[in-house]
C-alpha cells in the first residue's frame, strides 16, 4: 500500500520522534533543540529506524536555516544592520581569526600536513548558526546585547565560508591551484548587486500587485518564491544560501508587507529547523565514534575550551560586560553546519583523508548536540547572574521609604506613580545600559545587583518601609525574594510576578503582595473591548470587576488547594442567560 512506502513510514516516524521529544525537552527545561537532536539519534544511529546516511533529510531540513536567515533579516533594517558593523566585521573577522589560528595549532598535532591543519582549524572555528539563534530564540534573547553580538559573530562566519571554501584548490597537494577568475568574481558580484536591487525596487510593487489580487495562497507562493530564488541566486554566485535569504528579509525589513511575509514564513521555519536538528543526530555515525572514541573526547572539551576562551576574551576586548561574554563563549563553542561541507570538499580535494573527515563530522555533530545541554548548564550558574556591564557602584544619597530594584519597563511605571505622589524612592539596576538611557531623562538611579547582600545594605534597605522587586526574570526575582527574606524578615515585599504559577510561589515565600505582570493590563484591555462593542460603562465595569474578583478568588483557592483548583471560577463559554447588555447610543457628529 502506498500508505506504508517507506518515505510516508520515514515522515510519520520524524514527526513522531520531533513531537514526542521536543515536548519532553521543553518540559525538563532544556530546550526543543536538544529534543531534536536526540530524536535523530534514538531514530538513526540507535534503533536504525530510519537511514542514518539519507542526506537528503540533511539537505531539506537545511531549509529551515535559509527561512531562519530570512526572518532575522525582516527584523533587521539596514540602518540597524549599519549599527552592527562593528561587531559583525571587527568582533567577528577577530573571531574567525583567532579561533581558527589557536585551532589550527591544535590540529597540527595531529594532522600530518600544514593545510590540513589550517582546513580544520579554520573550519571548527565556525559555529551553528542553526543552533546558537535557536537557542537565542528559545530563551527569548534574540534582541539582548549578547544576542545580538553572537548573530554579528554567525553572520560573519556565514561570509566566512566563501573564502574557505575559495581557498581549497590553493591547499590541494595534486589540484591545479587555479583561483577564480576575473568572469566569476564579476558574476559574483553583480548577482549580489542585482538582488540588492531587485530588492529595493522590484520587490514592493510585486507584493502590492499581489495584496490587491486578494489570494492569500499567491502571497504564500510569492513569499516562498523569495525566500529559495535569492538563496538559490546566492548559491550560484558562490555565496550561501542563508545568506541570501538574509539579504532578502533585510531589504524588505521596511515593507509594509513585512508582517504578512513572517506569518506565511513561519511556520516553515520551525518544521524545518526541527528537522534539520533530527537529521544532525541522524547523521551521527555510532561506528566513527567507536573507532575513534578517544580523540573525539579528547577534541571536543579541546574545541569548547579554545573557542569559549576566545569569544570571552574577544567580547570583553570589544566592550561586552561578562554576563554578556559568558554567555557569548556558551552560546558557540560548537562546530559549525558549514563544518559538514568544508571537510567534505577538503577530504575530495585529498587535503585531509576520508577517515579525518569523518572523525571532523563527528566532532561536530557531537559538539552541536551538547551545546543546548552545555547553554542550558551554564544559565543556571551564578556568573549569568553578573551585571552586563561595569559601572562604579556608588550609594551616596542612598535610602528612602521604598526601595525599588529592577528598572525595567514594569518598575518604570511603578516609580512614576511613586515618585507622582511626593514618596521618595530609591532605585536599584543591574543594566548600565538602562542606567544610562534612565539618567538623560533625568531618573537618579543606583548602579548594583539586588542579589548582592552588600548593595542592598549601601542602597539603605535597613531604613525602607517597603521593597518593590519589579525584576523581569522569574530566576532573579526568586533569588532577590530568597535573600530578602531570610536576611530581613520584616521588610514589606511587593513583588511582581511572571505567571500565575510564579505568584503562588511568591505567596508560599510570604511576600505582602504580588501580581503578575499583564493581568491588570489584560482586564483594562478587555473592558476597553467592551466599551467598543457598546455596552454600558456600568456594566463593563462590573463585568472587569467581577473577573478580577474570581481570579484573585481562584487564587487564594489555588494557594491552599494546588494549582488546578478553583476551575468553576473560569469562565470559559458564553453565560447563559446572557447578561443584560444594552449598547450605548452611537455618537452623532455634529456638522461641522
Amino acid at each position: 500500500m502506498e500508505a506504508t512506502s517507506p518515505l510516508f513510514l520515514t515522515v510519520v516516524l520524524l514527526l513522531a520522534g520531533g513531537t514526542f521529544a521536543g515536548t519532553l525537552f521543553k518540559r525538563m527545561g532544556l530546550g526543543t533543540v536538544l529534543g531534536y537532536l536526540v530524536a535523530g539519534i534514538v531514530l538513526g544511529p540507535v534503533l536504525r529506524l530510519i537511514d542514518a546516511h539519507d542526506g537528503e533529510i540533511l539537505h531539506i531540513g537545511e531549509l529551515g536555516v535559509v527561512f531562519l536567515l530570512f526572518l532575522i533579516g525582516l527584523e533587521l533594517q539596514a540602518s540597524r544592520l549599519w549599527a552592527l558593523r562593528r561587531q559583525i566585521f571587527g568582533l567577528g573577522l577577530a573571531q574567525v581569526v583567532v579561533s581558527g589560528l589557536a585551532l589550527t595549532g591544535a590540529a597540527s598535532l595531529a594532522l600530518p600536513t600544514w593545510q590540513g591543519a589550517v582546513i580544520v582549524g579554520f573550519g571548527l572555528a565556525l559555529s551553528s548558526t542553526a543552533i546558537g539563534l535557536q537557542l537565542l530564540d528559545d530563551a527569548g534573547e534574540t534582541n539582548d546585547r549578547h544576542g545580538q553580538t553572537a548573530f554579528s559573530i554567525l553572520l560573519f562566519q556565514d561570509l566566512a565560508v566563501v573564502p574557505l571554501l575559495a581557498l581549497l584548490p590553493f591547499l590541494a597537494p595534486f589540484a591545479t591551484g587555479e583561483s577564480p577568475g576575473l568572469a566569476d568574481v564579476a558574476v559574483s558580484v553583480g548577482s549580489l548587486v542585482a538582488l540588492v536591487l531587485a530588492g529595493r525596487f522590484l520587490l514592493n510593487p510585486v507584493f502590492r500587485l499581489i495584496a490587491t489580487a486578494g489570494a492569500r495562497e499567491v502571497m504564500l507562493g510569492a513569499a516562498l518564491l523569495v525566500v529559495l530564488g535569492s538563496a538559490m541566486a546566492m548559491a550560484l554566485a558562490g555565496f550561501s544560501m542563508a545568506m541570501g535569504a538574509f539579504l532578502a528579509g533585510v531589504l524588505l525589513a521596511e515593507s509594509s508587507y513585512r508582517h504578512e511575509l513572517e506569518a506565511n514564513i513561519e511556520p516553515f521555519r520551525g518544521l524545518l529547523l526541527g528537522l534539520f536538528f533530527i537529521a544532525v543526530g541522524l547523521s551521527l555515525d555510532l561506528q566513527v565514534l567507536q573507532e575513534h572514541w578517544l580523540a573525539i573526547v579528547v577534541a571536543i572539551p579541546v574545541l569548547f575550551a579554545v573557542k569559549g576562551l576566545v569569544l570571552y576574551g574577544l567580547c570583553r576586548l570589544f566592550g561586552q560586560g561578562r554576563r554578556d561574554a559568558f554567555k557569548v563563549a556558551t552560546l558557540l563553542p560548537q562546530g559549525g553546519e558549514f563544518g559538514f561541507v568544508l571537510f567534505t570538499a577538503a577530504a575530495s580535494s585529498l587535503i585531509v583523508s576520508r577517515e579525518s573527515a569523518s572523525v571532523l563530522i563527528a566532532i561536530v555533530t557531537a559538539s552541536m548536540a551538547l551545546t543546548p545541554l552545555v547553554a542550558a548548564l551554564a544559565r543556571r550558574l551564578p556568573q549569568t547572574s553578573e551585571p552586563g556591564e561595569e559601572m562604579e557602584e556608588t550609594f551616596e544619597g542612598a535610602g528612602s521609604d521604598v526601595l525599588l530594584i529592577g528598572f525595567s519597563r514594569f518598575g518604570q511605571i511603578v516609580a512614576q506613580v511613586l515618585l507622582s505622589s511626593g514618596t521618595e524612592v530609591t532605585i536599584l539596576d543591574s543594566s548600565a545600559e538602562r542606567i544610562r538611557n534612565a539618567t538623560e531623562f533625568g531618573f537618579r538611579i543606583f548602579f548594583g545587583s539586588g542579589m548582592r547582600l552588600d548593595v542592598l545594605e549601601a542602597a539603605g534597605i535597613r531604613r525602607a518601609k517597603l521593597v518593590c522587586v519589579c525584576t523581569n526574570s522569574r530566576e532573579v526575582t526568586d533569588r532577590i525574594v530568597d535573600l530578602i527574606r531570610v536576611e530581613y524578615p520584616n521588610v514589606r515585599l511587593f513583588v511582581r510576578s511572571y505567571d500565575r504559577s510564579h505568584s503562588l510561589s511568591l505567596m508560599a515565600r510570604g511576600v505582602d503582595f504580588e501580581i503578575r505582570e499583564t493581568v491588570e493590563s489584560a482586564l483594562v484591555f478587555g473592558g476597553a473591548t467592551l466599551d467598543g462593542l457598546g455596552i454600558e460603562d456600568a456594566l463593563a465595569e462590573r463585568i472587569v470587576e467581577d473577573v478580577r474578583r474570581r481570579d484573585r478568588d481562584r487564587l487564594l483557592v489555588q494557594q491552599a488547594e494546588g494549582i488546578y483548583a478553583g476551575r468553576d471560577m473560569v469562565t470559559t463559554r458564553v453565560v447563559r442567560p446572557e447578561p443584560l447588555v444594552r449598547p450605548k447610543p452611537p455618537k452623532v457628529r455634529e456638522p461641522a
